[in-house]
Parts: C-alpha cells; sequence; structure tokens
C-alpha cells in the first residue's frame, strides 16, 4: 500500500488499495456509528450527537462550555450547535447559564439528568464498544489499532480550520 498509484481507469480507481482501505475504514465507521447510535437512541432515548455533547460537557467540568466550544468540539456550525442545544434543553439533559466571564455571554453545563443520562448510556456504550468494536479484532492489535486511530484524529482535526 506504499506504492505511489497511476490510476488510468475507474478499474483501476475502485480497486486502488488506499481507496480500498478507506473505503473499509468509512464504511466500518459508518456502520458501528449505526449500531451503536441505534442502541442509545433505543436504550437511553439520546442521539449519539447529543450523547457526544454529554461527554464534551462531562469533560469540561461544572462550569460548562460556550456554544462555540461545542460546535469546534463537534465539527458543527454554531446555529447547528444551538438547535442541538435547544433539543437537550428541551429534554432538560443540559442548561444555559450566566457566564461568569462574560456578561453578554451563555455556558451550557449538565443538569442531573444529563449527568445520569451520561453515565447510563456511557455504560451501555463502553459494553457495545467492546461487543462490536473491539471483539473481532485480535487482542494483541487492540492497543496499537486505538492508538492508530487516535494519531489520525487528532491529524485530522488539525487541518481542520478553526471557526471564528
Amino acid at each position: 500500500m506504499d506504492e505511489q498509484s497511476d490510476i488510468s481507469s475507474a478499474a483501476e480507481a475502485a480497486n486502488d488499495p488506499l481507496v480500498l482501505a478507506f473505503g473499509r475504514l468509512q464504511g466500518a465507521a459508518n456502520r458501528l456509528g449505526y449500531i451503536l447510535g441505534r442502541a442509545l437512541e433505543k436504550e437511553c432515548g439520546i442521539t449519539h450527537l447529543m450523547f457526544e455533547v454529554l461527554l464534551i460537557l462531562g469533560r469540561s467540568g461544572g462550569a460548562g462550555l460556550s456554544m462555540r466550544a461545542i460546535a469546534q468540539e463537534q465539527v458543527l456550525t454554531t446555529g447547528g450547535a444551538t438547535r442541538l442545544v435547544d433539543r437537550m434543553e428541551a429534554a432538560g439533559l443540559v442548561e444555559r447559564v450566566e457566564d461568569p466571564d462574560d456578561r453578554r455571554g451563555k455556558l451550557v453545563r449538565l443538569t442531573a439528568l444529563g449527568e445520569e443520562t451520561s453515565v447510563r448510556a456511557s455504560r451501555l456504550h463502553v459494553e457495545n464498544i467492546r461487543r462490536y468494536f473491539l471483539a473481532p479484532l485480535p487482542a494483541e492489535d487492540r492497543e496499537r489499532f486505538a492508538e492508530n486511530l487516535r494519531t489520525l484524529s487528532h491529524s485530522a482535526r488539525d487541518v481542520l480550520p478553526r471557526l471564528p
């Protein structure tokens, strides 16, 4: 897979080892996202994206985060983040509070229900990750695979432009 590809036909393009490898990565991510997201919706009543926001807020501590910070973390527009947080607020998972450092700003933080939902969803998610993400891999490859994914994620994050 380290060779340079000289693609000159649709068949060569479709069978290029790098194209195939990346397609497999996307396919696996999409299928696993669907499986894990569906379990969160069925068992916890939240979407996978809501779960990700609960985790981001959980990592941030009690003070909360600005809408801009949530949007940057999730690669959303600020409008998309606002609509998502609106739905989460209506569900009682988060609340908007005054920003102590900016009188005009608001921070988003977990409610008690958001904390409880985050814990319950995380327990389910960890079991499903073990079952669908780790179990198919040889045990001796799992740690290295996770490290490689972290490297890819950080590399892609660093290439993306930051929101203003």
